[in-house]
């Protein structure tokens, strides 16, 4: 079986990348047959092991972009892939400002969200994606502003987006999204958390992420010195093991005088009132503040 090692996933291969390292035309064609390489437009290919996303990007002539390739990342946005266009993730792309319209006509256009725009960081000239700067620029329009910040924490977090580079995100955007730049923290090790971050802020309460507390671990967030918020999700909380873990952790930090509150990330993410309710109510409880 012929190899095809040095080509990279996620990128359009031309028919003379593939004539370069030795395949014939009819090397190619068994390729494709053995759903190896995927023809996605006249004279251009790529790997069928390529994120579906990227090869729908390819075969309308762009790149993937924004929140779709944010989450291909693993950043977190909020919804996971994007907005959802009946059953089914709408993937956003970019594409030049003058860029052809060929293969739009082949596709579902309703499932796409396309961004015709110029990129502010180049990328190579067939590559399946946008660079992260350009795909979070692109976020700020597609998400609300709190999962932006989620998203660019997130970024931060994961080592994806350097610290010197989120003045230049916020630069990059409309001045109305400057004023969001003072709540990025990228301490924040998902999503949630810094959803609930924002929520007590604008309750106007202060809290402190990963704080290490003696004898029991690390904690979410601690509210006004007392109030211990775990964002739980169903990947780190679902098994047995794992909440007898969370229920003995409670049980230490009840020892030690504090309350806490898990709410869930189905929850803060798709009923937010929820939790910003069950948030008022434990914080109107006339509890000591501690040092």
């Amino acid at each position: 079986m012929f190899e095809i090692p040095s080509l990279p996933a996620d990128r359009r291969l031309s028919t003379a990348d593939l004539y370069a390292i030795g395949l014939s035309e009819r090397g190619i064609a068994r390729l494709v047959r053995d759903v190896r390489l995927v023809r996605v437009r006249v004279g251009s290919y790529a790997r069928a092991d390529s994120h579906p996303h990227a090869l729908q990007a390819l075969r309308v002539g762009g790149r993937l972009a924004c929140i779709s390739e944010l989450a291909r990342r693993g950043v977190f946005v909020h919804g996971g892939a994007g907005e959802v266009v009946g059953e089914r993730a709408r993937v956003h792309i970019q594409l030049e400002l003058n860029a052809s319209r060929l293969g739009l006509r082949t596709d579902n256009r309703s499932a796409l969200r396309l961004h015709w725009v110029t990129l502010r960081r180049g990328v190579h000239p067939r590559s399946a994606s946008v660079d992260l700067f350009d795909a979070l620029v692109q976020s700020a329009g597609c998400q609300s502003p709190r999962a932006f910040i989620a998203s660019v924490d997130s970024a931060l977090h994961l080592g994806l987006l350097h610290a010197d580079d989120v003045d230049a995100v916020f630069a990059a955007l409309p001045r109305r999204f400057r004023r969001l730049r003072g709540l990025v923290d990228g301490r924040a090790e998902s999503g949630s958390e810094t959803l609930v971050r924002l929520m007590l802020r604008a309750l106007g309460h202060r809290a402190e992420l990963q704080v290490v507390i003696r004898g029991v671990g690390r904690v979410d967030l601690v509210v006004d010195g007392w109030l211990v918020v775990e964002c739980d999700s169903k990947a780190f909380h679902s098994s047995w093991d794992q909440q007898r873990e969370d229920r003995r952790r409670d049980q230490a930090l009840a020892a030690l005088g504090y309350v806490v509150y898990r709410p869930i990330a189905e929850d803060i993410l798709y009923h937010p009132d929820i939790v910003v309710a069950a948030l008022k109510g434990l914080l109107a409880l006339p509890m000591r503040r501690r040092a």
